[in-house]
């Protein structure tokens, strides 16, 4: 049920194979740039890396492998920019991204469990000078979160982890805990995770839209808490009805890239999934 084969008769296999056949060819080419997509595309919604997908390199190794699939949006791990960065540093960050044609756009996902470190993690993305925290607080300071979102204008976005996390495993349990706080308080939606925990990520999607700041793009090997991540094309999600749905909805946020699999040496696995999310994305307008 999980196979290859039974992904491509949901996705369409004509669909990959024409999003990976040229993929292969450029692949190949010696050009500084092996993609170019053009990032002027009518959609809302733009593809970008989550900065835990580069948990093994450098700054400057991670960049080279964007500008290679030519993705240009960065949410920003503290791997990259540490919390306690002086301001020059901060600017020499944002300069170095610039300098590749990358945009840091968000910071996290941050674990906080005190007020304190609440606190520190809004000044720094103030700091940084995003508009967007991905984060995960305790439960009982939610409250506390809404009322930081009011005092800096900085949107959050809470991640849910799957099964075993126990605070957020899914949307629907980010989502109620979330409808009665300030509007900034909302979802960093992991769609791998959420169909790790059993749910579907497309109806999900549908009925929490409006909260959803940031998606956690990706695709599992299993709706059971034994799936893993694997490239975007190789999973159990039907990718083409999450990018329709986004369609629908008026999704406006980044999808994230976040890619788990390979963790060492990720640049084919990525170079695959940003690939494949373009031949969707293409395919289905």
């Amino acid at each position: 049920m999980n196979s290859r084969r039974k992904f491509l008769q949901k996705g369409g296999a004509g669909l990959l194979a024409a999003t990976l056949l040229p993929l292969t060819k450029n692949l190949a080419s010696s050009s500084g740039n092996a993609y170019n997509y053009d990032q002027k595309s009518s959609e809302a919604f733009d593809i970008s890396i989550a900065g835990y997908s580069f948990l093994n390199f450098k700054l400057d190794e991670s960049l080279a492998m964007m500008k290679k699939v030519d993705v240009h949006y960065l949410c920003i791990k503290d791997f990259h920019l540490p919390y306690k960065s002086t301001d020059a540093e901060i600017a020499a960050f944002h300069q170095k991204l610039k300098d590749h044609g990358v945009t840091g756009y968000a910071v996290g996902p941050i674990y906080m469990k005190t007020h304190q470190e609440i606190d520190d993690a809004f000044i720094y993305a103030k700091r940084v000078g995003v508009k967007l925290m991905i984060g995960i607080p305790n439960i009982e300071d939610l409250p506390y979160i809404s009322a930081k979102v009011k005092e800096f204008d900085i949107r959050y976005g809470i991640h849910n982890h799957g099964p075993q996390d126990k605070l957020y495993p899914n949307a629907t349990v980010v989502y109620n805990h979330v409808k009665d706080l300030d509007p900034r308080v909302g979802l960093c939606f992991d769609m791998g995770h959420d169909t790790r925990d059993g749910q579907d990520p497309v109806a999900d999607l549908k009925k929490y839209g409006s909260r959803i700041f940031e998606i956690h793009l990706k695709n599992v090997t299993a709706a059971t808490n034994e799936g893993t991540t694997c490239e975007l094309d190789r999973g159990v999600i039907n990718i083409p009805a999450f990018i329709k749905m986004l369609r629908r909805i008026g999704y406006t946020g980044k999808c994230a890239l976040e890619y788990e699999k390979d963790m060492k040496d990720p640049l084919a696995g990525i170079a695959e999934s940003v690939g494949y999310y373009h031949g969707v994305v293409d395919g289905t307008r």
